[in-house]
């Protein structure tokens, strides 16, 4: 059984005011009838150009953008019928790493805050009578073993995000996704930021993470290369649409569509089958 069932999902765009003046009609479609499973332990790879949709699909899933059409299941629950109190108890389960890893974290907030903020929002750490200091310090464990878990150490809690190099900033915003300990991660296009090296060891690092944490990811990406290294499967994504769908080996080996192929042939690390 699939964690994630996407069923005819779309985006409607109402097009507005231009910065420049004027307005402008009509609507964009962001997200065409997208219907595809997620299933609990795989990476989903979702690949695809810019303006493809990848990132809006990405967050219709979550519910952080509300769909024109469509139905989305996790584990078995309707998102999209869901109240206020049932999304808020679904949210703990799904968390999501942004492309921009500076963006992502308030500057004001020490990386202690940034980290434990899942804790106050959810409630797991408001102090019960007469235990303040205890809820505290259980706090503060946790964002210990948190930053332990993406290979920081805990002199980082008291500085602030400008403090830190990018790859870094994306290992506190790792970190902080990890905290309700969530079982389905949209990880969108969270190494197009930094450089090769660093990029590759935050992708070394999600392998890690779902192992450690049986995590369920769909990691989003333009790089056909990144997505078959860390991908179970491969879905590719062009003007809205989910075009091809299969196994790593499938789609980079014996490709059906020919934007897939467009892909490959765009990517010198990747033979394009003929």
């Amino acid at each position: 059984m699939a964690l994630i069932e996407v069923r005819s999902i779309s985006k409607v765009f109402d097009l507005s005011e231009s910065a420049f003046g004027g307005r402008r009609s009509g609507q964009v479609r962001a997200v065409d009838d997208v219907s595809l499973d997620i299933y609990k332990g795989e990476t989903l790879g979702l690949v695809g150009e810019s303006g493809s949709g990848k990132s809006t699909l990405g967050r219709l899933i979550l519910r952080l953008i509300e769909p024109t059409s469509g139905t989305i299941l996790f584990g078995g629950v309707d998102l999209l019928k869901a109240n206020s109190a049932e999304l808020r108890r679904q949210r703990r389960n799904m968390q999501i790493i942004f492309q921009d890893p500076f963006g992502s974290l308030d500057p004001r907030y020490r990386v202690e805050d940034v980290i434990a903020e899942p804790f106050i929002l959810h409630g797991e750490a408001k102090p019960k009578a007469n235990r303040e200091s205890l809820s505290r310090d259980s706090r503060r464990q946790r964002v210990r073993e948190l930053l332990k878990a993406v290979g920081m150490d805990e002199s980082a809690m008291q500085r602030y995000p400008h403090e830190f190099s990018g790859g870094q900033r994306q290992r506190i915003g790792i970190a902080r996704a990890l905290a309700l300990r969530p079982e389905f991660i949209v990880a969108d296009e969270p190494v197009s930021a930094l450089d090769v090296s660093v990029g590759a060891q935050i992708v070394n690092l999600l392998q890690q993470l779902q192992r450690d944490f049986g995590l369920t990811y769909l990691f989003i990406s333009h790089s056909m290369p990144v997505v078959r290294y860390l991908s179970t499967r491969i879905a590719v994504m062009y003007q809205g649409k989910v075009v091809e769908i299969g196994s790593t080996e499938q789609i980079t080996m014996q490709p059906e569509h020919a934007y897939t192929r467009k892909l490959l042939a765009a990517t010198p690390e990747i033979a394009v089958p003929q």
